[in-house]
């Protein structure tokens, strides 16, 4: 595209306008991923794009806004099936809507405070944390909003946003299924306990215990990995008043299944078995595991859509915080009433 004096010149929005035969305003709103724009209109603003080879300048977006339009993302740095099906679904729901992200990540020895310091050195206008685990007595001051999947107690931020699922009342969810098959107690295989979300589906399964009044078995503790539910399993299997199992995490419920199958043990004529997250696998193992899902996709849309509102109007009317989605038990072959 040339300009007055022969130069070839970047396109602007307003070619991409005139070229779908739209506004500049709704070319605007399909930059920035915002509803209430039609299919039809989109994906021609979209190939007129295209067309053009128009590219968002950015940089320039900041320096006129003052944003960055940029979220960092503080996480794990692992491949566990739910803290890396979150962080996809981050990065796609921020893309959706208009926002880069930066990573920083704690396996190497960060800790959650550092890495938070490390995010606003390089600038951004908000900050995700992903699964945060209990790092001690620690403590954030950040003057950004910051959305957090799971409790972080030390958190002061403006303002700070708690969107993690219900894994208390999941946990008692799983426990009272076993229970209300007609076993004695259940038995726990839980994750380590620097996780929140393990340390809350722990409590569930003692709350429901609790209320049923039934016998609370020694807690065996694994790391999320199916070798250490195997090594739990093994233990299991050894002990015939143990019918029925909540373990914390789907891997782990893998290697317990293979150490009862090992053992002789039949699932789940003799033992039930009660995973959670619901990954791919578990639909198609020998028996189909019983679990609960979590809604990933659901949990990090409703975040990143508050924590956007609070970038873009921070001193605007904030929308009510939705109701926490509850983790609902997928009854499958693995569980049933006791021999």
């Amino acid at each position: 595209m040339a300009s007055e004096d022969g130069q070839r010149r970047q396109p602007r929005s307003t070619d991409v306008a005139r070229l779908a035969g739209v506004s500049q305003k709704t070319v605007s709103r399909v930059l920035n991923g915002e509803p209430y724009v039609k299919d039809e209109v989109r994906l021609r603003v979209q190939a007129a794009m295209r067309e053009l080879g128009y590219r968002r300048n950015d940089a320039a977006r900041a320096l006129n806004s003052g944003k960055t339009r940029r979220i960092g993302v503080v996480c794990l740095g692992t491949a566990l099936f739910g803290p890396s099906t979150q962080l996809v679904a981050i990065e796609r729901t921020l893309r959706r809507t208009g926002y880069s992200m930066t990573i920083v990540n704690t396996l190497e020895g960060d800790t959650i405070a550092s890495a938070v310091e490390h995010l606003l050195e390089q600038g951004v206008d908000g900050i995700i944390l992903s699964e945060p685990i209990d790092e001690g007595d620690q403590s954030i001051d950040v003057d950004l909003p910051v959305l957090s999947f799971g409790r972080f107690p030390g958190l002061r931020a403006k303002p700070s946003l708690d969107t993690g699922g219900d894994n208390v009342s999941a946990g008692r969810s799983a426990t009272e299924h076993l229970l209300g098959l007609g076993h004695r107690t259940v038995w726990h295989v839980a994750g380590p306990q620097r996780w929140w979300a393990a340390r809350d589906r722990l409590e569930g399964w003692r709350q429901a215990l609790f209320a049923a009044g039934a016998p609370e078995p020694p807690v065996l503790q694994g790391d999320w990995l199916p070798a250490s539910g195997y090594e739990a399993g093994r233990e299991l299997a050894a002990n015939a008043d143990a019918t029925a199992i909540f373990v914390a995490n789907d891997d782990m419920a893998i290697g317990v299944l293979r150490a009862l199958t090992e053992a002789g043990r039949r699932v789940p004529d003799d033992v039930s078995i009660v995973g959670f997250d619901d990954i791919p696998a578990a639909a198609f193992l020998t028996p189909p595991l019983t679990t609960i899902p979590q809604d990933f996709d659901l949990h990090v849309e409703r975040g990143i859509a508050r924590l956007v509102n609070e970038v873009e109007s921070p001193t605007g009317d904030r929308p009510p915080t939705p109701d926490t989605p509850s983790l609902r038990l997928v009854v499958r072959h693995s569980t049933a009433t006791p021999a």
